[in-house]
């Protein structure tokens, strides 16, 4: 089964309707409940990362026999530094996204956390992509 979505930067109202769409089709498909939580918390918090950091980004759920497969391509301000924007509470987010309760630093910490297998690969300027892989 494939999924996609377009997201738009800053539409805060529309985050978290992928992750409750693949939760749905997980549950149909009888995947194990801390599978399905895993990939859920994984995949809103990368819906919010699009609307918070990016002008727009398209995300692809493939699930297989055994695995889930997720990828976040965006178009935006890229990412300066990975491995400090891995670190927990670290944060780029504007004042305004903060006032709307978002942008504690803890969007690609939590990702990680919640998948098997984690790439991400972004160009200052342009964009970047993340792909998830969590196994059932």
């Amino acid at each position: 089964m494939e999924y996609t979505k377009k997201i738009i930067g800053g539409n805060f109202s529309e985050a978290g309707e992928a992750s409750s769409a693949i939760k749905k089709v997980l549950k149909q498909l009888g995947v194990d409940s801390q599978v399905i939580r895993r990939t859920v918390v994984a995949i809103y918090e990368a819906e919010v990362n699009v609307v918070a950091h990016a002008y727009e980004g398209l995300l692809s759920v493939l699930i297989e026999d055994d695995k889930i497969k997720i990828v976040i391509e965006d178009e935006g301000h890229g990412i300066e530094d990975i491995e400090k924007a891995m670190e927990a509470g670290y944060s780029t987010a504007s004042e305004k996204v903060r006032e709307m309760g978002f942008g504690a630093g803890m969007g690609l910490p939590n990702i990680k956390a919640n998948t098997d297998k984690m790439t991400i690969n972004s160009v200052v300027g342009k964009g970047t992509v993340i792909e998830l892989i969590n196994y059932f």
